[in-house]
């Protein structure tokens, strides 16, 4: 890395490898969000990646966590959508089954293809897992929210963490799915974990300016993600409707919701959330299964689908996303 920006994991469409291929040649780190996909198309993404760059690069994988299904608190909150999903033509899935997201096949992937980066979110991989990836020498980095989540990474072994403030867009990266947000801001929780774990320190959350980046580094981080400032860029998977509602004057600000997936996530305040979050239940990944059909047919309307952006998110421009890393070099 050349510059110390970080292009942030955006699973589920919106990272692409022409948008990580990008970030890594404009002399940053591009990261490509892996989750959904199973082993096979990580492989071939990976390669894909590579016929565009030859700059080093980040895969990011969701850490699965099986939890007792709450199949009435499934149920209650299906029921609720159904008047949604019938206006759209969508059969709701009576139940859903746990899936692990192909998680080994993932690891093998990443191994066999031996990538520069793995990172990880919604917890942290298994020290035999983070031993398999070093021995392939593959550099190791985890997604904490606070600093008890920074030390169980340091001790399973992992090279880095990415230090995900609150106002950071998309899902949190929080250990436990029905855990609590600890509600740190980027610069407070970079300091925090700077003083607590003797590790790299990569800052996520709220960065609209080259100013925002430089507090980072001085608050002691040695990078800075960003994430909804790329989600304009051309080279990026992010749907129209939600590129148009980034700068559209009916929405004006984000909160976290479990509404879309049964985690806890920052988007953009429209219709959806402001009906279904109070009701959603902390079931992931099976409601996040069960909004999919929604989100699918209604993927031109910003009221129903998820408009996933950080706090910052006015600042977000339709430029490549070179300029993008350009524009926030310290």
């Amino acid at each position: 890395m050349s510059v110390p920006i970080v292009g942030a994991p955006m699973a589920g469409g919106t990272s692409t490898p022409e948008l990580t291929a990008a970030v890594s040649a404009a002399g940053g780190l591009g990261m490509y969000g892996a989750a959904y996909l199973t082993g096979d198309r990580l492989a071939a993404v990976i390669a894909e990646i590579r016929a565009l760059t030859d700059a080093p690069f980040g895969i990011n994988l969701f850490v699965p966590e099986k939890t007792e299904f709450d199949a009435a608190a499934f149920a209650d909150y299906r029921a609720r959508l159904l008047p949604l999903a019938d206006r759209l033509g969508v059969d709701l899935p009576q139940t859903v089954e746990y899936s692990d997201d192909h998680f080994d096949e993932k690891i093998d992937a990443l191994i066999d293809a031996r990538v520069d980066v793995a990172s990880f979110t919604f917890g942290c991989p298994s020290p035999t897992i983070v031993e398999r990836l070093h021995r392939a020498g593959i550099a190791v980095s985890g997604t904490v929210t606070d600093v008890a989540e920074a030390r169980l990474a340091r001790d399973a072994g992992v090279d880095s963490v990415c230090a995900q403030g609150y106002s950071a867009g998309g899902h949190r990266a929080t250990f436990s799915i029905a855990g609590e947000d600890p509600r740190i801001d980027t610069a407070d929780l970079t300091a925090r974990i700077r003083d607590a774990v003797d590790l790299p320190v990569i800052a996520a959350g709220g960065v609209r300016s080259r100013d925002d980046v430089r507090t980072l580094l001085a608050a002691g981080a040695q990078a800075v993600q960003v994430g909804t400032l790329l989600l304009r860029c051309p080279e990026a998977g992010t749907r129209r409707a939600h590129r148009d509602a980034l700068v559209d004057p009916r929405f004006v600000e984000t909160i976290t919701t479990r509404a879309y997936s049964g985690r806890l996530a920052r988007g953009l305040v429209n219709t959806f959330i402001s009906e279904h979050s109070d009701a959603a239940p902390a079931i992931y990944p099976q409601v996040n299964t069960l909004t999919g059909g929604i989100r699918r047919a209604a993927a031109d309307d910003p009221e129903v689908i998820n408009l996933w952006a950080g706090a910052g998110f006015r600042a977000a421009q339709a430029i490549p996303a070179a300029d993008v890393v350009a524009s926030l070099a310290p």
